[in-house]
This record gives C-alpha cells, structure tokens and sequence, in this order.
C-alpha cells in the first residue's frame, strides 16, 4: 500500500496505479474503489481495546480512499462525490476478508458490523482528487 497526496480516478482504470479497479472486457465494474470512514476505522480499533491495534494506520484496510467527518452511505446506488469532478456510484459493502485477522486478530470481526469495512462502488465520472478534497453524497 502507498499513501498518496492526489490520485486519478478514472471509469476505464479505478484508481490510478491500482490494477483490481480496470475493467474486463463485457463486465460490469462493481469493485474499481474502496472507501473507508475514518471514524468507522477508529471504532474497529477501539473495539480491540489493544494499545497496539490503535497504530494500525487505515490503509492497513487496504482501502483506496478514507474519508473523515462524512457518513459513507449504507446503500447500492448511492452516489458518492468527490472534489469537482469525480463521481463513484456504491455498488456494495466491503466485507472485511480474513486478511484483517492476519493483520491483527479480531480485526475482521471489528470491522464487520455497519459496514464499518466500508464500501465498494464504480467510477461513474472521473477526476483528480487530492487529500482535503470535498465529500458529498448526491443521492
């Protein structure tokens, strides 16, 4: 994982540099980005009750982008904006995998209730986002 200041989103690759976002040929993207919430990663964390789990930085996750100070929303079909231009529609939730677990035991099950693993969605208009950027969900 790499922590990035800005990035390009786009329809036809996901998120710049991350191979799991292009599109196959004749399929549907349902899995181009993930998004966490900050504070649903601070929760998961809190629930270890373990001084160590509380250094775990978010991208441990393996999410593309953390957002902060905005609820992610818990719905397919949500539109989620980004900076002017970038758009991403929320295709489902982001089960957390036994990865979690590998990473820190319990992890998984911390983050499994309200979609506190985050969502997954496609890109629907693309666009340069950055760190500070706005987050707003459209619908």
């Amino acid at each position: 994982m790499e922590e990035l200041v800005s990035v390009a989103v786009t329809a036809a690759a996901g998120v710049h540099g991350d191979f799991r976002g292009a599109v196959r040929q004749g399929k549907l993207p349902r899995r181009q980005v993930s998004l966490i919430e900050a504070e649903s990663w601070e929760a998961a964390l809190r629930e270890l009750d373990d001084a160590q789990a509380q250094l775990l930085p978010w991208y441990s996750r393996r999410a593309n982008l953390c957002v902060a100070g905005i609820r992610l929303p818990r719905e397919a079909g949500a539109i989620i904006a980004i900076g002017s231009n970038c758009r991403i529609e929320v295709t489902m939730e982001c089960d957390p995998c036994s990865r979690m677990d590998e990473i820190r035991p319990g992890l998984m099950a911390a983050l499994t209730p309200d979609w506190r693993g985050g969502v997954l969605g496609r890109v629907l208009d693309d666009g340069e986002i950055a760190v500070g950027d706005d987050v707003r969900i459209e619908r």
